[in-house]
């Protein structure tokens, strides 16, 4: 039986998207971190590392490194491999960038912890345009 939970946050990219969740506590560069031509996770040492981000609902904690990572989420749209959505603790401008020009739906500041709360796996609902995350969870929280 799937159990699901909804949390409110910050609408920043005005897109929906849904898919199963890749969860890190990690922070993520887009530049020289993920492969824009295959959408896998690249950075040495990341607990992602060759992970693929194509389709799937993105959380972490936020963004670091070059301005150059929003293209590098432009060029992941253009090539096919972009994220369904990205769901950050707080984001900043490289990602809010990137997601805007590749329409990819965008919450942050959500009334909970979502990295404590999402687990990689669970379906996630994204709505950029109101805040609002709906999570069907694949194993109930005790």
């Amino acid at each position: 039986m799937a159990h699901e939970a909804v949390f409110r946050g910050r609408g920043v990219a005005k897109f929906k998207g849904e898919g199963e969740a890749l969860v890190t506590g990690q922070g993520i560069s887009f530049f020289g971190g993920v492969d824009p031509d295959t959408g896998k996770i690249r950075e040495g040492g990341h607990e992602l590392l060759g992970k693929d981000v194509t389709n799937r609902v993105l959380v972490f904690p936020k963004g670091k490194g070059s301005t150059v990572g929003s293209y590098v989420i432009y060029q992941l749209r253009r090539n096919g491999h972009a994220p369904a959505a990205i769901i950050n603790v707080e984001t900043e401008a490289i990602i809010a960038a990137g997601c805007i020009l590749a329409e990819i739906p965008l919450v942050d500041r959500l009334d909970a912890d979502p990295i404590a709360e999402i687990r990689s796996g669970d379906w996630v609902e994204v709505d950029g345009t109101t805040g609002f995350v709906r999570v069907k969870r694949r194993v109930p929280r005790h």
